[in-house]
């Protein structure tokens, strides 16, 4: 080899280009080290409504790491995701030192159970519910049912709007039973679903009754019962009126 003149000047181009690789990858580690690099700067965009930048910048302080170079944007952005009301985040470098944010919030459709609100998106997500602008309908049920129990509020909003009322209150018990509070104040027991038809049928039959019932019990009813298989039982102020040919529930 070393009487190998092409050997030699081959040698030595390789180890010369190791060299300068191993001089620029010094070079570089160096100047991303550099102070000017460490993220200084959080540019807060997007739907921010409920999440204000100085609550954004609280958030995340001492959880990202790195710098502009070496910062782990799926890291950020599920820290981001951690604060609350933020159903996602979009991330990215914003040179030489800091972070553009993209925020979306849920939107709330309802409070679900004591602590927590349920989205647009059936989603359930955990936020102050101190912070909701506007009065909103509570939901309940068990685990796994915020999709069905959405889904019903909206059969029911359409069912009722006769009554000139709207769903406040719906929950579906442990054993899966349905209840309805109206705006008018009237508490609606529905009872479960017997098959796809059941809550609706329930419903219309009642409906239907309404104005008979107003005109002779007046609109202050407070509570009504659904169950039975061929009428309904009702309480109106200090009363109690049973409308029904087979007091059997189903």
């Amino acid at each position: 080899m070393w009487n190998n003149v092409r050997q030699l000047n081959f040698a030595s181009s390789t180890l010369h280009a190791l060299f300068v690789l191993a001089l620029l990858g010094a070079a570089g580690v160096y100047a991303i080290q550099r102070p000017e690099f460490r993220l200084r700067e959080i540019q807060i965009d997007g739907d921010t409504q409920h999440v204000s930048t100085p609550v954004v910048r609280a958030s995340v302080v001492g959880h990202l790491k790195g710098n502009f170079f070496t910062v782990d944007l799926d890291a950020a952005r599920a820290t981001f995701e951690q604060i609350p009301w933020v159903r996602h985040a979009s991330v990215r470098r914003v040179w030489p030192n800091a972070l553009a944010v993209t925020l979306e919030e849920y939107k709330p459709l309802g409070t679900w159970g004591n602590d927590q609100l349920v989205s647009t998106d059936d989603e359930l997500f955990t936020a102050n519910q101190g912070e909701l602008d506007d009065d909103l309908p509570a939901f309940d049920g068990p685990e796994g049912t915020a999709k069905e129990v959405v889904a019903r509020y909206h059969d029911f909003e359409k069912w009722f709007a006769p009554l000139d009322a709207k769903p406040e209150e719906v929950t579906l018990s442990p054993r899966f039973a349905w209840t309805v509070k109206l705006s008018n104040g009237t508490q609606i027991e529905l009872g479960r679903e017997r098959n796809q038809d059941t809550l609706l049928g329930r419903s219309k039959r009642f409906v239907a009754s309404w104005p008979a019932v107003t005109g002779r019990w007046g609109k202050d009813i407070e509570y009504v019962d659904l169950r039975y298989p061929n009428g309904f039982a009702i309480r109106a102020a200090n009363m109690r009126f049973i409308n029904d040919t087979d007091k059997a529930k189903k």
